[in-house]
């Protein structure tokens, strides 16, 4: 399970902005429920063409019910390693004022790309083309495995939401959800999108319910060897 957070310092935004607090954090990369999620960005940084961060240990791994998907890593996410809500930045920052508004327990969840790996220039991320949605999606369905107690996935940002039908194809009995962005252009050009953020997160905890107890993922199967599988409808997407 995750780390116990009532023995962790508390959770606050931006907290990785020190080399100090990074390095605190890559220390927990070998926590159990990161294990199978660690082995999957390793395995894509083999056939990545650029940096792939990894999966934050705050957050609730493979045990995550949970799945928000925005669209890249940006510079911030590539300077710590992690895809975070605790990244020093301020798109990661109104992602985590708005978990925290929404009372969403992180454990609960798990934050990932669409596009795992980095598309910018070192100075500042480019759009995502449907060139780079294309490469990537394969890479979701493998993820998707990985979480078997996944009951909703959040698409966060217009880029994501293009996942939306190839989610529900591979986990026909996951809900699916869309939220705006929570970068400071989307927020800022259009503030009603944070009380859309906000109607998107409450209905997740809605869905959640109070109880740690989630069955499985009936959509994701379980091989006679104990390795898990995607449904058959699944592998038609992969191809």
């Amino acid at each position: 399970m995750p780390l116990d957070e009532r023995n962790k310092a508390p959770d606050r935004a931006k907290s990785l902005n020190t080399v100090e607090a990074v390095a605190a954090r890559h220390r927990e990369l070998n926590a159990a429920h990161l294990q199978p999620l660690v082995a999957h960005v390793q395995r894509l940084r083999e056939i990545a063409p650029a940096g792939v961060p990894d999966f934050d240990p705050s957050d609730g791994g493979i045990y995550a019910e949970c799945l928000f998907l925005l669209e890249a890593p940006g510079r911030r996410a590539v300077g710590s390693g992690f895809v975070s809500r605790n990244n020093p930045d301020e798109t990661a920052r109104n992602f985590f004022a708005a978990n925290a508004e929404a009372g969403l327990p992180r454990s609960r969840t798990v934050t990932w790309n669409a596009i795992p790996w980095y598309i910018g220039d070192g100075q500042r991320i480019r759009a995502a083309g449907g060139s780079d949605l294309r490469a990537a999606e394969q890479h979701l369905a493998q993820l998707l495995v990985l979480l078997p107690r996944l009951r909703v996935v959040v698409l966060v940002g217009r880029k994501a939401q293009r996942y939306s039908k190839a989610v529900t194809i591979l986990a026909p009995s996951v809900l699916v959800l869309v939220c705006p962005h929570p970068s400071p252009l989307s927020f800022n050009g259009r503030p009603e999108r944070r009380a859309e953020m906000q109607a998107c997160l409450s209905q997740v905890v809605a869905t959640l319910g109070k109880s740690f107890e989630a069955s499985s993922n009936p959509s994701i199967e379980a091989t006679s060897s104990g390795k898990l599988r995607l449904p058959t409808a699944a592998h038609g997407v992969n191809r």
